[in-house]
């Protein structure tokens, strides 16, 4: 959960060099988040800068914070000029790569849901009266929008919530065939 959240507010560098921070500033300020013990950005300089503004703008530059930039796996840290390189086989630099990778997976997780979220729309969104639980009910008893026009009025009409009129006006906004 709190990864997921991470990456949902995490500030974006744009094409200008600047940051928006403001739901990332919302969450720091919320006291929703347990206190980290360290923050690791992915990226190089640029997200380092950013990160440590959005901590600035919190109050909170007692936070560690780091950031690793994949191609050559440095690690850069605040105050320092040059990046720190970890030796290829070293036990730090295995533990940095992991933590950026399970951020990585939960980010990819997370949009996938939310594209799939989106992808499910259907001509029984645009139902009046047919909001997700009466959406999730039907497409449960039919299994399929196919399956919810192929019904009878009489069986649309079982469905817990629906009735006859809502059931009536389920068919006409599908196109189901009178019988």
């Amino acid at each position: 959960r709190f990864a997921r959240a991470t990456a949902r507010v995490a500030p974006r560098l744009t094409a200008a060099g600047t940051a928006t921070p403001a739901p990332a500033q919302a969450e720091l300020h919320s006291g929703a988040w347990p206190e980290p013990d360290l923050v690791i950005l992915d990226g190089g300089k640029g997200q380092l800068g950013i990160g440590r503004q959005v901590l600035a703008d919190a109050g909170r530059l007692d936070v560690p914070i780091a950031a690793l930039a994949k191609e050559r796996e440095e690690l850069f840290l605040p105050d320092r000029a040059e990046p720190v390189v970890l030796e290829q086989r070293s036990q730090a630099l295995f533990l940095v790569q992991r933590i950026r990778d399970e951020a990585h997976r939960f980010a990819v997780t997370y949009h996938q849901k939310i594209r799939e979220r989106r992808a499910v729309r259907s001509i029984l969104d645009e139902v009046p009266g047919v909001g997700p639980a009466k959406k999730r009910a039907l497409l449960r008893k039919f299994g399929s929008v196919n399956g919810i026009r192929d019904a009878a009025p009489e069986e649309l009409a079982a469905v817990p919530g629906v009735g006859p009129t809502l059931a009536e006006r389920i068919r006409e906004s599908i196109g189901a065939s009178q019988m």
